[in-house]
């Protein structure tokens, strides 16, 4: 971000079973002795195609290991003292499931850990079996963080020059290393640097673990084969637009004969229902690329295909490839891949500005940026919970910059419909040569093969992902012609097959040109109506990466990540340092975020009181951010096409840059979204003051009423105004259903307006309300920094601290399915005999300790109520999340108090 002067799928989960992922929620013990591995071998399969993941290995540090490394990696080599790593660990993620630390997400226990542990090369360890010697054998492997020497059976097979890079992938044939039985398989990995390899950073994220993610993150796999391996095998798409009525498959793969004799193998696969078959003769050690075409396999053409949508658009089918290479009738090798037709383009608009369209249909890329777990752990059920958040808040893309998670990463967004922009991350290595004074080596002639082999590992592994919808070959930085030709020569071998983008910043490359990107922020506090404005980071064109800086978790979140102390300091001192922010100077206080929250709110005067006003202000902002964007979408003049929320979720215990919080609890920021995301929404403009209905489903609708009310803080009624008839087109169109007046007799400074829609049958089907001053906020446009823009007044709500307490009500039942999910329906209440709303009513799914039951899914949270009025919802999670517990619901707000019902 702009801050700062193979073919093979495979669902492997042997890290949680070695317990790998015990510290993902929980916290480890401090000052255990390293327990003994005691890992079971891996037991390869013999079936000729098959992958057999490695389940595990036994790690210690060089420093303490004197053996040499033929003895450390051959078969009987007795691992004491050694630590148990799962399949897929950092170092220190190993370290942290083995209980050798403290909690690193709680207070400041990160900092305590040893950086000097990190110092010095790690082994890795591990054992497999192999019943039959007659197949080759291949070790198949990336994600080796940061460079490795790798030994098999008491031999070296690479080099560290040879093993370079997180994502360079490598097969190294062992065939005539592997003996009947045991066999042993050793890495020496080297100390990561980001500023020096070509690896994984945080930048300014979070506080970087003192590892530096040393370690292997992707599985080892044992391969096994005949004489011939298939490899490299995808299928190239067309698909007709607009019409989506045909589409042509090509299908390719890589025949390698790996033996010392001249072979005739049979390459036959399938595709749904259409088979094909075809000889190839092969020489000695020779390899020919095999493909099939509509031209010479009918069945390859598509008539009526099913045709792959983003979330919301349509649905998600997949088409399975399947190969097969055989020699004299014996199968040799066998290939399995999913992958998706649909049609991408991204040209430039006649602003400059990137304008995606997915099989012929414009839409606004709506995403957040993400991140993986700070220790790189895989825990697939927590990603995927993730994912289900993205979707229901209303997004449709996730930008990966950099830390590009494993294959199920992205065959979960295959399945869910959300789109995803993977690219290589800034202030580091990978920009070293293009970012000025920025941090970086520069690159050496030994970088190249690096990079190239780095980007032809990810296009081969991400292009039949119908969720992958670009490459950014840039981040902050476009890279110079040397590099570009490197990235872009490695992309065209892969038969990539979606748009280059040169950067996430406003940067053009040689080749690719203008990225047509904009990375202008902010990254700190600006108040709502900055977003509305077409300049910086408003909602113009396409941006890459942008919020309004610090997310305040929820109350429950803070006391599980800060003493208490740290939470005294948190409200009472905006300018003390903030472990739990960034470890960036700009970005290390909460200075400019406290400022505007006292100036707009009044001083906190608790830590209670500083939350609930950090949420309510985080839900403005956030829904703002998201309105301003989706109003824009369909301007005739400078349009937005695109707006990525920095962060989507933090790899830690995070005070900023987050939708969600690492615990996935849930506040104003994620609920500020939701409702600005909904699919059909009415909104208020903090630019000229109207009232505007978003439509972003396909299908156009009309008969729509809209109804503006305009409210003092004790809820007396100023102004009401009805706008009927409305029609919205579909495809993200919007209408101007009404504009408030300047000035409304009577209004308090803080007022409340209540806007909501209802069908032609009067049903509402949107409902929004907003706290707003008739001073609003101004901006110093003049003085705007790379990060944010001043404010010289703040709009003035305090008048919401002398709201009126009123009583709320609330019932719940729950129902289990039999699908291992439960539904908890609450009714929220405004029993209030007067006039005043309950503003920002919360309703949290507690257990019967109080504790948060999460992840959840709300149809709606954070509501609103006018005295009499009540609001129905719902919210589903995993009955296993209770661990037994009846389920409770905790109901607050802003002015009503909290209480806690039981929701049996």
């Amino acid at each position: 971000m702009f801050h700062r002067p193979a073919s093979v799928r495979r669902f492997v989960t042997t890290a949680v079973a070695l317990g790998l992922l015990s510290t993902l929620s929980t916290g480890a013990r401090a000052g255990a002795r390293a327990p003994e591995p005691h890992l079971r071998p891996t037991t390869v399969s013999s079936t000729a195609g098959s992958t057999t993941a490695l389940t595990g290995y036994a790690i210690q540090s060089t420093a303490k290991v004197n053996d040499a490394a033929a003895a450390v990696s051959s078969p009987g080599y007795p691992a004491s003292g050694w630590y148990p790593a799962g399949a897929r660990s950092t170092v220190l993620g190993a370290l942290l499931a083995g209980g050798k630390y403290a909690d690193p997400f709680y207070s400041t226990n990160q900092q305590k850990i040893p950086k000097a542990d990190f110092q010095v090369p790690w082994w890795y360890r591990s054992d497999f079996t192999v019943a039959d010697t007659s197949a080759r054998t291949y070790l198949d492997f990336s994600g080796v963080i940061s460079a490795a020497d790798v030994f098999v059976n008491g031999r070296q097979i690479a080099k560290t020059a040879d093993v370079a890079g997180a994502y360079t992938h490598h097969e190294l044939d062992v065939t005539s290393l592997v003996r009947e039985g045991a066999n042993t398989v050793a890495f020496r990995i080297q100390l990561n640097n980001p500023n020096k390899n070509l690896t994984m950073g945080w930048i300014d994220w979070l506080e970087p673990p003192p590892d530096q993610n040393m370690g292997i993150v992707r599985d080892v796999l044992v391969r096994r084969g005949g004489p011939v391996a298939l490899r490299d095998a995808h299928v190239i798409t067309r698909l007709d637009v607009p019409s989506l009525a045909t589409a042509d498959l090509t299908v390719k793969a890589q025949a390698r004969n790996d033996s010392d004799a001249a072979v005739t193998a049979t390459v036959s696969g399938s595709v749904g229902a259409t088979s094909f078959s075809r000889s190839v003769a092969l020489a000695a050690h020779e390899t020919k690329t095999v493909t099939f075409t509509p031209a010479d396999i009918p069945g390859l053409h598509l008539t009526s295909p099913q045709v792959w949508w983003p979330a919301g658009m349509g649905a998600q089918p997949l088409y399975a490839l399947d190969l097969t290479a055989s020699v004299s009738e014996t199968v040799s090798d066998t290939v399995h891949e999913n992958f998706g037709i649909r049609d991408v383009r991204a040209p430039l608009n006649s602003d400059g500005a990137r304008q995606y369209s997915v099989n012929g249909r414009k839409l606004l890329l709506k995403g957040g940026g993400w991140s993986p777990d700070e220790f790189l752990r895989w825990d697939p059920t927590y990603v995927e919970d993730r994912l289900r958040y993205a979707l229901d808040l209303g997004l449709n893309t996730i930008r990966l910059e950099g830390h590009i998670e494993p294959d199920e990463f992205f065959d979960l967004a295959d399945r869910y419909g959300i789109l995803t922009l993977p690219g290589w991350e800034c202030c580091n290595k990978w920009e070293g040569n293009v970012n000025g004074s920025g941090s970086g080596d520069e690159w050496t002639a030994a970088d190249y093969p690096i990079a190239k082999a780095s980007m032809a590992a990810e296009a081969a592994r991400l292009r039949d992902h119908p969720s992958v919808v670009s490459f950014l070959i840039g981040s902050d930085f476009a890279p110079d012609a040397m590099i570009e030709k490197t990235y872009l020569d490695a992309l065209k071998a892969a038969d990539w097959p979606n748009p280059v983008v040169a950067a996430a910043s406003d940067k053009s490359s040689p080749v690719s040109g203008s990225s047509g990107m904009k990375m202008t922020g902010p990254y700190d506090w600006i108040p709502p109506n900055y977003w509305y404005a077409k300049r910086e980071g408003g909602a113009t064109g396409f941006n890459s990466e942008t919020s309004g800086g610090p997310d305040i978790p929820t109350l429950d979140t803070l006391r599980r990540m800060m003493t208490p102390a740290e939470l005294d300091t948190l409200w009472k001192n905006p300018g003390a340092k903030q472990y739990h922010r960034s470890p960036s100077s700009v970005f290390g206080t909460l200075k400019i975020y406290d400022a505007a929250l006292a100036g707009r709110y009044g001083a906190p005067t608790g830590l209670t009181d500083y939350v609930r006003k950090a949420q309510l202000a985080q839900y403005e902002n956030v829904r703002a951010q998201f309105e301003a964007y989706g109003r824009g979408a369909t301007d005739a003049s400078k349009p937005a096409t695109g707006v990525v929320y920095w962060m989507f979720n933090s790899g830690w215990t995070s005070l900023h840059w987050q939708l969600l919080d690492r615990y996935l609890d849930q506040g104003g920021a994620y609920f500020g979204a939701k409702k600005a995301n909904e699919p059909l929404h009415v909104q208020y403009s903090y630019d000229n003051r109207s009232v505007v209905v978003v439509n972003n489903r396909h299908a156009a609708v009309s008969g729509l009423t809209a109804r503006v009310t305009l409210f003092t803080t004790d809820g007396t009624q100023k102004y009401d105004k009805s706008a009927t008839g409305l029609s919205v087109a579909g495809d993200g169109a919007h209408s101007t259903a009404l504009t408030l007046p300047s000035s409304v007799s009577g209004l308090s400074t803080t007022y409340l307006a209540r806007l909501v829609l209802t069908d032609s049958a009067g049903k509402e089907v949107s409902r929004n309300v907003y706290w707003l001053s008739t001073r609003p906020d101004t901006l110093d446009w003049a003085h705007t920094d790379w990060y944010y823009t001043p404010t010289t007044s703040y709009a003035d709500l305090k008048g919401l601290g002398s709201m009126a307490r009123v009583p709320v009500s609330a019932t719940a039942s729950t129902t289990a399915g039999t699908d291992g999910a439960s539904t908890t329906t609450v009714t929220v209440r405004n029993t209030g005999s007067g006039r005043t709303p309950s503003l920002f009513t919360d309703v949290h799914l507690v257990d019967s300790k109080g504790k948060p039951v999460l992840p959840v899914q709300w149809s709606d949270n954070e509501v609103s109520l006018w005295p009499g009025e009540s609001a129905t919802l719902t919210v589903t999670y995993r009955t296993a999340d209770l661990h037994g517990s009846a389920p409770r619901v905790r109901v607050s707000g802003w002015n009503t108090a909290e209480q806690t019902v039981p929701a049996t």
